[in-house]
């Protein structure tokens, strides 16, 4: 497993201790780690905290975002993915798409290089969190 998504792993797993969503985001530029986070919407109450927009908040204002390489465990939704066109990242590393397919074909129209590493572990703790809470899952992508 990449260093930059077991990162994101421990991310997800924070989120999921705290009693949140199991969602971890990475941003690596130059090859190092310089934002990091994960969804903390109900943590913080604010449903606009998801992982990648924790870890995106979390690196500040970098300037440009040519070259870095976004790491979620679960493929961004429209939020995210609007986010990462907004800023021009052209790599995202997704743990997984079966759980929640995401806005995968939409990034990809923008320019997104998009990788699915279709990560067990990644699938195993979505699913789990899912048919543990799938009131908070669904609030969480609009479905309820």
């Amino acid at each position: 497993m990449d260093k930059f998504f077991k990162e994101a792993v421990i991310e997800a797993k924070k989120g999921l201790h705290e009693g949140g969503i199991p969602i971890g985001s990475v941003l690596v530029k130059d090859g190092k780690i310089i934002g990091r986070g994960y969804n903390r919407r109900v943590q913080q109450n604010n449903p606009m905290i998801h992982a990648e927009i924790d870890c995106l908040m979390n690196a500040g204002r970098i300037g440009s975002y040519k070259g870095t390489i976004l790491y979620s465990t679960l493929m961004p939704c429209y939020l995210c993915a609007g986010a990462v066109v907004q800023f021009g990242i052209k790599k995202v590393v997704a743990g997984e798409s079966k759980t929640f397919p995401g806005a995968v074909e939409f990034m990809k129209e923008h320019g997104v290089e998009v990788i699915d590493l279709d990560d067990n572990e990644c699938i195993g703790m979505m699913k789990d969190f899912i048919s543990f809470s799938p009131e908070l899952w669904n609030e969480d992508i609009g479905k309820l």
